[in-house]
């Protein structure tokens, strides 16, 4: 429940972002050309998960789990009120607010979950599946809340008759998800002693001047080169998103120890999940734009909200989670290796683009109907249920006990280059070029596909890395 309506906060904010910095300023937007818009989408989304790294660290070693769930629920909550203020400036004070609260409470909640459980217990992938779904009903019910809202002429029309300035809507559904986001933290407020000793802070605070300046500084410039590798002459940075993570499994590979090894594994992990989000992540960016200006939106005699269909990967989530988490639980020891599972789930990824070629050709005839956008959020997500809470339950396998908080950091850094690298693809979205579009499309299916196959070729010996653990 906790990390429901922390999502409904989320993926409320996530589902206007775009929308709302494209808008025209005579419709409450900031005017931002695509380009601009999918450049800030990526580089936020991208702080969002690379601030884990920092916020696991403290939770290992000062706070604790628990109280690091509180402290990043209440600044997200911040943030989100911050953004109901119509104005630039509390619009970027409002992202740096929520990125930075995430960083605290997006490892934590995960880490609770991972300790509900022995390492060795079948019931893991399943349990993750369960809090999986429950994620996602957060992120079903946020966009049809934050889209009517922001987007519906119902509520335009209300707000006028009540002397309110309509353009404004969009603050109205920034401010709904901070709403969301204090329900969350009263909720693990109230019920916080129901964990036990899971997710205390250590006894004594355990972070050492060396070690905090070694995250600190490393995770501040890393964030600093991905931002300043926009700016032409610069563009030479964004490398490090592919080198850094290779640079780590070939020193580890090197070392004995199997947990050294185990480590490397969750390195080559991460770049499949880097490479499947940057992919994925084109939901709440070109895959908008597509729904809003390519998308036929009049269904049942009224225009709907292009924001609602941010709820179809939730809605699909919720239907096959349950599944996903019966199948693996019943297979117990003879389900898919994790390697498998993400090999699967980068194919699902990059079969839902291939169906946007056509859909993308259609529209030379104009507008589209909206099942080409659900055969391709059906398709993502059974590839999400294959890599994202698999992923998780491995992390947290993988990861040395002392080290859990720190690697579940790791972990979202992955997403949070897949985030980047959505921002750098997404910029070259067009809604004026067929052609183009398709092409748009033909590439975003080529890079899961390479990523896929890789995987493949790599498996036997990334079974090797994980010493055992499947």
């Amino acid at each position: 429940m906790v990390e429901l309506w922390e999502r409904f906060s989320y993926y409320g904010m996530r589902a206007l972002l775009v929308l709302f910095m494209v808008a025209p300023s005579n419709a409450g937007g900031l005017g931002f050309d695509t380009v601009e818009a999918a450049l800030i989408y990526g580089n936020y989304t991208m702080a969002v998960y690379l601030l884990c790294i920092p916020g696991g660290y403290t939770a290992d070693h000062v706070f604790g789990a628990r109280a690091s769930v509180l402290y990043g629920g209440l600044i997200i909550a911040c943030g989100h009120f911050t953004m109901a203020f119509p104005s630039h400036t509390s619009f970027f004070i409002g992202l740096v607010l929520i990125a930075l609260g995430t960083g605290l409470f997006k490892p934590s909640i995960s880490a609770m979950v991972g300790g509900l459980y022995a390492l060795d217990d079948a019931r893991r992938d399943g349990g993750f599946s369960i809090f999986y779904m429950g994620v996602n009903m957060g992120a079903l019910a946020a966009p049809f809340v934050t889209g009517f809202l922001a987007q519906s002429e119902i509520f335009k029309a209300w707000l006028a008759d009540f002397g309110f300035d309509p353009a404004a809507s969009w603050h109205w559904g920034f401010a709904a998800a901070g709403i969301g986001m204090t329900v969350s933290v009263a909720l693990f407020w109230r019920r916080v002693s129901v964990f036990g000793n899971i997710g205390g802070a250590p006894p004594v605070p355990t972070m050492t001047l060396r070690g905090a300046t070694a995250v600190l500084a490393g995770s501040g410039l890393l964030l600093a080169a991905l931002l300043v590798s926009d700016q032409p002459g610069f563009e030479w940075l964004r490398y490090l998103i592919v080198g850094l993570p290779l640079a780590a499994i070939a020193l580890l590979v090197r070392r004995n120890d199997i947990e050294a090894r185990r480590v490397a594994a969750v390195f080559v992990l991460f770049i499949a999940s880097m490479l499947f989000w940057a992919s994925f992540e084109q939901a709440g960016l070109s895959i908008a734009l597509f729904a809003d200006r390519l998308t036929d939106n009049h269904l049942f005699g009224f225009d709907i909200p292009s924001a609602w269909y941010q709820s179809l990967n939730p809605l699909f989530v919720i239907v096959m989670a349950p599944l996903f988490a019966v199948l693996w639980t019943r297979l117990g020891d003879r389900q898919p290796s994790t390697p498998f599972k993400f090999v699967l789930g980068l194919a699902l990824l990059s079969a839902s683009f291939v169906l946007m070629i056509p859909a993308a050709q259609a529209t030379v005839a104009g507008k589209v109907s909206p099942l080409w956008l659900v055969g391709l959020f059906f398709l993502q997500t059974a590839g999400e249920l294959c890599l994202s809470p698999v992923g998780l339950s491995a992390m947290t396998r993988l990861a040395p006990p002392r080290m859990v908080g720190l690697m579940l950091g790791i972990w979202f850094l992955g997403a949070a280059f897949g985030n980047k690298l959505a921002g750098l693809l997404g910029s070259g979205f067009t809604s004026d070029d067929p052609a183009g579009l398709a092409m748009f499309f033909l590439n975003l299916a080529a890079i899961s596909a390479v990523a896929m196959l890789a995987l493949v070729l790599l498996m036997g010996w990334l079974k090797q890395l994980m010493g055992g653990i499947r």
